[in-house]
């Protein structure tokens, strides 16, 4: 669906999901249960995985959360969810992956942060997990993050900075310390005896500039495939706005293999809002189509009545009921474009353009509204069904053009 180019990599093999190569960009995120808790936490990825997170990532802190991650697993399996789970490492994970050998077996990767184990040749922690990667033929992502870099490379770089004859700005050599930090852990990782293709780099920082230039830093240094990620985004609007404004540049730079949306959720908010922001980043860049998606104006003085808005609302959230079903009976579905216009300035033209569309009447405007059908007016409705009658030639719109009957066997839409 795009003329977009990607930043060539090796494909990793990330619990039978591909990252990087040819695969798409792939979305993933992270609970925040108790690990511990293998019911709440199972229950959580299950929702987020129903949501659209092709990867989930789990925190193990501690030898409680380690000993349910098997049963974490388990739960998932016999829900019939087929969902590679993550562990999250920090200061103690070559003590845990070790000490709870089924935990190690059913985690699909290893998440290591080089600032929090170690990034000398000389570290037996990092060698230590990636061993155990080794043993059970699992990946790792080695994942830098500014707020925890390893601070024996920081100081070195800073010495060398400063004794050079032309020293660089502060941000410069702790941009480079990152980009440093992750690339010689996968060097001592592959010294250890992991595969080229056992390895995922990322490099998180919390400033939008910062985060757009040290992935562009980082990504000419090797083929490693690539997590992107704003880090501590924030919450609602602002979150959204800073992960939207890193990540837009640096995918359709090609940069990005699979990527998180870093959401502080409101208290008992949904969690699943940052795979659906996810989504939407990669759709509106036409990088990848999850659901069908549906094009409204803002509203003006033309449009003082709300019906517009309530119908687009209306006729987005059936769209995501319907999906599950769509999903499955309709492939393709997903790249449908759905127009809901709210007077007759930009509506019947913006409905043109989309695959199915309606202008409503704005205030003072004859009291009809045309439907349109691949850019051609296909009838007029009016009254109180309004609603109802569009969603019937939505759906059968759907049936029709992304049914199993071929493209030269389709009847017209209302045949």
């Amino acid at each position: 669906m795009s003329i977009w180019s990607r930043r060539e990599t090796v494909a990793v093999d990330i619990g039978g999901v591909g990252v990087g190569g040819d695969n798409p960009v792939r979305v993933q995120s992270m609970t925040n249960t108790d690990t511990a808790d293998a019911e709440a936490t199972a229950k959580q990825v299950a929702d987020l995985h129903l949501a659209g997170s092709e990867i989930v990532r789990v925190t193990v802190n501690n030898e409680p959360s380690a000993q349910a991650v098997p049963e974490i697993v388990q739960r998932l399996e016999d829900a019939g969810l087929d969902v590679p789970i993550v562990g999250d490492f920090h200061y103690n994970g070559h003590i845990l992956l070790t000490k709870y050998p089924d935990a190690a077996r059913a985690l699909a990767k290893y998440r290591i942060n080089p600032g929090n184990v170690g990034t000398s040749r000389r570290d037996e922690n990092f060698t230590k997990i990636v061993e155990v990667a080794i043993d059970n033929d699992k990946p790792v992502r080695i994942g830098v993050n500014w707020g925890s870099l390893d601070q024996r490379l920081l100081t070195e770089l800073m010495d060398e900075n400063a004794a050079s004859d032309d020293p660089k700005g502060a941000k410069e050599v702790m941009l480079e310390a990152i980009c440093q930090s992750a690339m010689r852990s996968a060097e001592l990782a592959e010294e250890v005896g992991l595969g080229h293709d056992r390895i995922v780099l990322s490099s998180k920082v919390s400033v939008v500039p910062d985060l757009i230039r040290v992935y562009r830093m980082l990504a000419p240094r090797s083929d490693y495939p690539l997590h992107l990620g704003l880090t501590e985004a924030g919450m609602g609007a602002k979150g959204i706005v800073a992960t939207t404004a890193a990540l837009g540049p640096l995918l359709m730079d090609g940069i990005g293999d699979t990527i998180r949306v870093s959401l502080t959720p409101r208290p008992g908010g949904d969690r699943a809002e940052e795979v659906r922001v996810a989504q939407q980043i990669l759709q509106s860049l036409a990088i990848r189509a999850f659901e069908p998606q549906v094009t409204s104006c803002p509203g003006c003085g033309r449009t003082t009545s709300t019906f517009f808005q309530e119908m687009a609302e209306d006729i987005q959230g059936w769209i995501r009921e319907r999906m599950p079903i769509w999903r499955e009976k309709y492939p393709g579905v997903e790249e449908l474009d759905v127009a809901v216009m709210g007077c007759v300035v930009n509506g019947p033209g913006e409905s043109k353009h989309a695959n199915l569309g309606i202008s409503l009447p704005g205030t003072f405007e004859e009291p009809k509204a045309p439907v349109y059908v691949d850019g051609e007016h296909y009838t007029t409705l009016k009254g109180e069904g309004l609603v109802a009658e569009f969603k019937e030639i939505l759906e059968n719109y759907v049936v029709k053009n992304y049914g199993e009957t071929s493209a030269a066997e389709k009847e017209p839409v209302g045949a």
